[in-house]
């Protein structure tokens, strides 16, 4: 079981992505005419949590009691990266290439990032199961229902993102960290 990610900053993730809506409903209330700033809002946002979360991990790793920390802890990057990756080329490729599709965009990114919950899903709580569920239905739902004049809608990240970040920060809590503070409370 990999304890490496931690709640708080996991949590932070699905913070910043329902900031992010409430930025892009208030400061770019079209983003179809200005796809640059939504880019750098959404794209953002994903960078700031990645860093939380990288700063999170490189501290249980240098904190950690076992030498197997630093090994599970790259097993975990390894087999989640590759969707991080694919959502960042598929942006790059869509904007240089078809940014009229760039709509699609929210649920494609929810979908690549369920799949990459679920590739790292043997090291994490069995519950994290649910996680890429969600994220590959509000994926789906953002494909189908995020066009024409809902497209870039701010809820097709805030809801994918947002709820299903949250929805992974309570269950790492609930499944590891608040175990663990209870051994400690217990422990003489």
């Amino acid at each position: 079981m990999f304890r490496g990610y931690k709640a708080a900053p996991v949590a932070l993730s699905g913070v910043l992505a329902l900031a992010a809506a409430i930025v892009q409903a208030v400061w770019l209330p079209t983003p179809a005419e200005n796809l640059g700033a939504y880019l750098t809002l959404w794209i953002g946002a994903a960078l700031l949590s990645l860093v939380a979360t990288g700063v999170a991990m490189v501290l249980h790793c240098k904190y950690a009691a076992s030498a197997l920390t630093r090994t599970t802890a790259l097993l975990a990057v390894g087999q989640f990266a590759p969707s991080i990756v694919a959502g960042g080329l598929l942006a790059f490729v869509l904007w240089h290439n078809a940014p009229e599709t760039l709509w699609m965009l929210p649920g494609l990114w929810a979908i690549l990032f369920g799949l990459g919950v679920f590739a790292s899903y043997r090291l994490l709580p069995r519950a994290t199961f649910w996680v890429g569920v969600h994220y590959l239905v509000t994926g789906a739902f953002a494909l189908a229902w995020a066009k024409g004049d809902w497209a870039f809608s701010p809820w097709a990240m805030a809801i994918p993102f947002g709820v299903g970040q949250l929805l992974a920060a309570a269950i790492l809590y609930w499944t590891l960290e608040r175990r663990y503070e209870q051994k400690q409370e217990g422990a003489p």
